[in-house]
């Protein structure tokens, strides 16, 4: 039986290496919940896509489209 005052071990779930890897991903003075600038992007392609109906070939056109948007708005130093 265990008592109630053993020290918890040391954790090597898959779930603590996934939080990690997020934390190494993180850039200096960018919070979690901040986007990143990929992000932000692809998310406005997205709804590019959707405008048109997810009609296939146009995938790099919306990419641009979002990416020039994204410059116009944030600039290039985001």
């Amino acid at each position: 039986m265990k008592s109630g005052t053993e020290a918890p071990s040391k954790r090597t779930s898959r779930g603590s290496e996934k939080n990690s890897a997020a934390q190494d991903s993180l850039k200096p003075g960018r919070s979690a919940l901040q986007p990143s600038r990929e992000q932000m992007i692809a998310e406005a392609a997205y709804y590019c896509a959707e405008q048109r109906g997810f009609a296939p070939g146009h995938e790099m056109a919306d990419w641009l489209l979002a990416e020039a948007e994204f410059e116009r708005t944030f600039g290039t130093l985001h």
